[in-house]
């Protein structure tokens, strides 16, 4: 092949992959295995010491989650990635590096409903404490700005509205305040987004979503931009600080740009042990594959179907980007010029009972708690994924008593229409 770069659609097949080296196979094997057999004694204290690179145990990597992590990291753009059990557990992980107990991050108030409960409630056991704003005032990340800031975590594209966030504005705050920028890329996939090339330092996914694409396997990622210097400042002691397990290595002197995905790996991954399962990466790598048609597919129906629901008598109003008179329809058109992807919201003119009934009602589109599945999934956040939240918050988070949530598939659009005419007719 020439010394020309790889196309998207290329690195999401081949990215990371070679043929077996033992037997040949072509597809990425599942290495079901807990361990690997050391070479001999010096191999074994090298890789112990992070004096070389290597399998040792399945809880802190195992050849097929590395092809995944290779993969991901290309399609993203980034340095180097880890693969981990869910998108929670990388939320986890990422801040694990980042925050001391006391510490605050900042986190837009538009965000999937379980990372609101996890930030509200369950990192306050670690001493970690999340500051809101809101993505539709850049200026409100700034007033959040507090000395123990050590980080900025948005979603490209929010769950549930489908509501585009300025990442580049939102980094831009960031800089300023001397520290990374996260971005929750679960959404958009890289296929539509990449925010990286907009300014963001660490990107999460579950890979359970959009990535997977076909509602198989619980998977999530950390991808390490490589941009950010964690020696600046002191902030950051697990990367700039001796590590005494380690034989006072410094991350960041030793591993450059992509110490933050070292520092998960041996410091995060290794202790906490969310691993992904080889079988799992395998399935994920296999949805991989086929992302970039799915998602203009998914895409490309959304749009259809937000476009008929915006003419619907029972329907008070579309949140979907893609639509020209949605009012981040210019940011859609910026960040995500492929389409606007296929999450989104709408409102029932009849309110709660409304939405309650009509997800009862649709028979095409799958009544879950999940998204980004080859198949069309609907539900009431109010009453389910938003649940814990109060009237107000649900509100604020996009979720509000009237609002039904789609992620729209990839079957034929006029079957997901003719199944939304005859549940809202009922």
């Amino acid at each position: 092949m020439s010394d020309r770069l790889p196309g998207f659609s290329t690195l999401a097949v081949h990215a990371g992959a070679q043929p077996d080296p033992t037997t040949g196979a072509r597809a990425t094997p599942i290495y079901q295995t807990t361990s690997f057999v050391f070479n001999d004694a010096d191999h074994a204290a090298s890789l112990f010491g992070l004096q070389a690179f290597g399998n040792i145990y399945t809880r802190i990597g195992n050849p097929t989650n590395a092809v995944l992590e290779e993969r991901v990291a290309a399609l993203e753009g980034g340095t180097a990635a880890l693969a981990v059990a869910s998108g929670h557990a990388a939320q986890v992980v990422v801040l694990q590096q980042l925050l001391q107990p006391g510490d605050e991050f900042i986190a837009a108030r538009k965000l999937y409903g379980g990372s609101i409960n996890q930030f509200t409630h369950a990192f306050k056991s670690f001493g970690w404490n999340v500051v809101w704003a809101d993505p539709d005032d850049i200026a409100s990340f700034e007033r959040a700005v507090t000395p123990r800031t050590k980080a900025i975590f948005i979603e490209s594209i929010a769950n549930p509205a489908g509501s585009i966030t300025d990442i580049e504005a939102i980094s831009t705050v960031a800089r300023k305040a001397g520290v990374p920028l996260i971005v929750d890329n679960t959404l958009a996939s890289p296929y539509l987004i990449r925010p990286i090339d907009h300014g963001a330092d660490i990107v999460v996914h579950s890979l359970t979503k959009f990535l997977g694409g076909h509602g198989n396997s619980l998977g999530g990622i950390i991808v390490d931009a490589g941009t950010f210097d964690w020696s600046t400042g002191g902030k950051y002691p697990m990367l700039s600080e001796p590590r005494p397990e380690y034989h006072g290595i410094r991350l960041q002197e030793t591993f450059g740009n992509f110490a933050f995905a070292i520092a998960c790996r041996v410091l995060g991954l290794r202790d906490l042990g969310p691993a992904l399962s080889p079988f799992n990466a395998f399935m994920i790598l296999t949805g991989i594959e086929t992302l970039p048609l799915r998602m203009q597919k998914h895409c490309d129906n959304a749009k259809a179907v937000a476009e008929y629901l915006a003419g619907h008598p029972a329907v008070a109003s579309v949140s979907y980007a893609g639509l020209p008179n949605d009012k981040y329809n210019q940011l859609a058109r910026k960040y995500a010029p492929r389409g606007a992807g296929a999450v989104f919201t709408f409102s029932l003119k009849g309110g709660y009972d409304a939405g309650v009934s009509l997800v009862s009602k649709l028979q095409l589109f799958s009544h879950l708690a999940n998204v980004g599945d080859t198949r069309s999934l609907v539900i009431h956040p109010a009453s389910t994924t938003h649940s814990q939240l109060d009237d107000a918050a649900k509100i604020k988070s996009g979720a509000g008593p009237d609002v039904v949530r789609l992620s729209v598939g990839i079957e034929d659009k006029e079957d997901l229409i003719a199944d939304l005419e005859q549940a809202l007719g009922a």
